[in-house]
C-alpha cells in the first residue's frame, strides 16, 4: 500500500484548518486516513509556533518506511529541519504576462513621444 503524508482540510468556509495525516494514496483528500500526525492552521501568524504542530518522531519513522510527503508537507518538514532543503526553480515566475507586457510597451511609447517633440 502506497502511503502519503498529506493535508486533510477541515474548518468552515473561508476559515481553513488542516490536519496532517497519513493516508493511503488512493483515498480522497478529506476521506479515510490511517493516522493523524499533526495540525496546520493557516489563519495564525507565520511566526506563531502553533501554526504547524507535528509529531516529528512518528513522521521520521514513517519516512524511513517509505511514506511520501506531499509538496506542502515537504515544505513543513524542511522548515522543521527533518528533510534537506530542495532548490526550487520557477523561471516563469519573474516573466510578466501578456497584459503587463502590453502596458509596459504603451508606457514606454508614451514616455518616448514627448521626448521626440
Amino acid at each position: 500500500m502506497a502511503t502519503k503524508i498529506r493535508l486533510a482540510r477541515g474548518g468552515s468556509k473561508k476559515r481553513p484548518h488542516y490536519s496532517i495525516v497519513l493516508a493511503d494514496s488512493r483515498m480522497p483528500r478529506d476521506g479515510r486516513f490511517l493516522e493523524k500526525l499533526g495540525v496546520y492552521d493557516p489563519m495564525l501568524a507565520k511566526d506563531n509556533e502553533n501554526r504547524v504542530v507535528m509529531n516529528i518522531d512518528r513522521i521520521k519513522e514513517l519516512l524511513a518506511t517509505g511514506a511520501q510527503p506531499t509538496d506542502r508537507v515537504t515544505r513543513f518538514l524542511e522548515a522543521a529541519g527533518i528533510l534537506a532543503k530542495k532548490v526550487r526553480s520557477n523561471p516563469k515566475a519573474a516573466v510578466p504576462g501578456k497584459q503587463m507586457t502590453e502596458r509596459a510597451a504603451k508606457k514606454a511609447a508614451r514616455a518616448a513621444a514627448p521626448a521626440e517633440e
